[in-house]
């Protein structure tokens, strides 16, 4: 057990009780010396943790504090890096950029251990086939779907029919050379799904969809889970 993951089995443990918990049982839950456990407990409260006590009389976590989100496992660090590593390599810009901002924001906070985990995580993603999406219409999808507006779309099906669409938009999804938009569709009056690069002419729309998202969501869900599907592109 690295000593990032015993601070927070520390924490876990500490949330767990209600009462003051002596300094010898939670030394022998994390199976550490007395003297690493009052480092360890010195280490949490510098970096905020509200916890009441002293040696001989037991330490007690005071409700309300939350886990240091910077504090991971070597195996939740693998994790987000191999996530960020992948935004970074399969999405448009606007996503690649913010993926690298955010592997910047963790080097400059992360600890000395957890910065020498990051380094070293031996995951990473490769490249992206080709697509002739340019990340501009990928990026106004997805404030459409953050903003819960309506967008009108010139698209053009398998068969090379064109068509003008209006959809409420719930969801992207990415795919290994593609991407695709789950959608209500007026036209069909249904759940849709279409390809980002059959996309000729996206515009958004002044209507709204407010406070219908969360539940179009669901019911995309759920609608694909009753025909046990896989999104495929609208005809």
């Amino acid at each position: 057990m690295t000593r990032t993951e015993r601070l927070l089995k520390l924490l876990q443990i500490l949330r767990s009780h209600r009462l003051p918990v002596s300094g010898q049982t939670l030394a022998a839950e994390l199976g550490v010396s007395l003297r690493t456990l009052y480092r360890d407990i010195a280490t949490l409260q510098g970096q905020g943790a509200d916890i009441h006590g002293e040696p001989g009389i037991g330490y007690l976590l005071k409700p309300g504090y939350l886990l240091p989100t910077l504090m991971f496992t070597q195996e939740e660090l693998a994790a987000l890096l191999l996530g960020l590593r992948w935004v970074e390599r399969r999405t448009d810009p606007a996503l690649r950029q913010a993926a690298q901002n955010v592997q910047g924001k963790l080097r400059a906070v992360l600890g000395a251990e957890a910065q020498a985990q990051l380094e070293k995580t031996p995951l990473f993603a490769g490249p992206a086939p080709s697509t002739s999406d340019d990340g501009a219409t990928a990026r106004a999808l997805r404030e459409a779907i953050g903003d819960e507006c309506k967008v009108l779309i010139d698209y053009t099906d398998e068969a090379g029919t064109l068509s003008r669409r209006t959809l409420r938009p719930i969801a992207l999804g990415y795919f290994d050379g593609f991407q695709m938009l789950a959608a209500w569709c007026e036209l069909r009056n249904d759940f849709r799904h279409f390809r980002l690069e059959r996309i000729s002419a996206c515009t958004r729309s002044s209507e709204r969809f407010s406070g219908q998202g969360g539940w179009l969501l669901a019911q995309w869900q759920a609608y694909n889970r009753q025909r046990g599907i896989v999104a495929q592109p609208t005809q």
